[in-house]
C-alpha cells in the first residue's frame, strides 16, 4: 500500500509555488493591441505562468502545491534540461501573481 504524502498547509504551498517561480519562473500577458492587429487566429498567445522544475521529485511537488492552492496546471513539457509546468488563462495568471506577490 501506498503511502500519502503528508499536505501542506495553504500558506506552506504558497511559498514553495513562490520560490520556484522567483527562482525560474516568467509570466506572459496576452498583447491586446496585436490581438486586434493580427487577429485572433493569427495571433495565438495567451496569458500564461511557466514553472519551471529540475526533477520529476520537485515538479510532483510543485503540482501538489498548485492542486492545494485549486489552480489548474497545464501538462507539463521538456525544456531543454528542465521542466516545464505552464499555468493558462488570464484569472489563473492574475490570482497566482497576486499569490506571489503577498509572499515575502
Amino acid at each position: 500500500m501506498k503511502k500519502k504524502a503528508a499536505t501542506l498547509s495553504r500558506r506552506a504551498a504558497a511559498r514553495v509555488l513562490a520560490s520556484c517561480y522567483r527562482r525560474n519562473g516568467h509570466a506572459r500577458w496576452q498583447d491586446p493591441e496585436r490581438v486586434r492587429k493580427e487577429g485572433p487566429r493569427r495571433y495565438k498567445k495567451g496569458d500564461e505562468v511557466r514553472l519551471f522544475v529540475s526533477s520529476p521529485g520537485e515538479l510532483q511537488t510543485i503540482q501538489q502545491c498548485l492542486e492545494i492552492l485549486e489552480f489548474q496546471p497545464g501538462k507539463p513539457f521538456q525544456k531543454r534540461s528542465q521542466i516545464c509546468l505552464p499555468l493558462y488563462g488570464w484569472d489563473a495568471v492574475s490570482r497566482f501573481l497576486d499569490l506571489v506577490e503577498s509572499i515575502p
